[in-house]
């Protein structure tokens, strides 16, 4: 039994979800999303929650289950207040500065690095001067995305395991290995 999947989503007074042949839109504040869910998932709505029932225990149904509920309601956040990701980059003369929409890292590479989000993300930069971090910011609607650009920044430079220097996630804790001199 799908515990996540039985949860009842609760629908702000500024949402509104539609579904028809097994899409399901999401239509909020900040914009409208929409994702394709099993046909054989019902949806009911009532008094500002919404509810996803599967017609029986068969093994499809049950892995869609809870799968559906989650993707809606990720949608519903988004729509109402979005979604978020924060980065750090670590190390002396890593920069990081926007060019219109597009972020230009400049980590240690010959070339500067330029990675354009797409439409409805939004990059944000801020220097941390008592720290000397910069921090970069991922926002948007849709959480898959945000997470999908965020992953993209991280992979042009993943933090080195012996420095720590890079790119890496805002809380993220890199363990640092012993270098040679260690084992002698």
């Amino acid at each position: 039994m799908s515990r996540i999947g039985l949860k009842p989503i609760t629908l702000p007074g500024t949402v509104t979800v539609d579904h028809q042949d097994g899409q399901v839109t999401v239509k909020g504040p900040k914009g409208e999303l929409s994702v394709a869910i099993a046909p054989s998932l019902t949806l009911e709505s009532e008094a500002g929650t919404l509810t996803i029932s599967r017609p029986d225990n068969d093994r499809f149904n049950r892995s869609q289950h809870g799968l559906a509920r989650t993707l809606i309601n990720n949608m519903v956040e988004g729509v109402t207040k979005g979604h978020q990701k924060s980065l750090e980059i670590h190390g002396v003369g890593y920069r990081a500065q926007l060019e219109g929409k597009a972020l230009v890292l400049n980590i240690g590479y010959s070339h500067p690095v330029k990675v354009s989000p797409p439409e409805g993300v939004d990059i944000a930069v801020a220097q941390d001067e008592k720290t000397r971090v910069t921090r970069i910011t991922v926002t948007g609607i849709d959480k898959a995305v945000v997470g999908q650009i965020a992953a993209d920044i991280r992979k042009v430079r993943r933090p080195d395991p012996y420095k720590g220097k890079g790119v890496r996630y805002a809380g993220e804790v890199v363990k640092l290995r012993p270098g040679k001199r260690a084992g002698k």
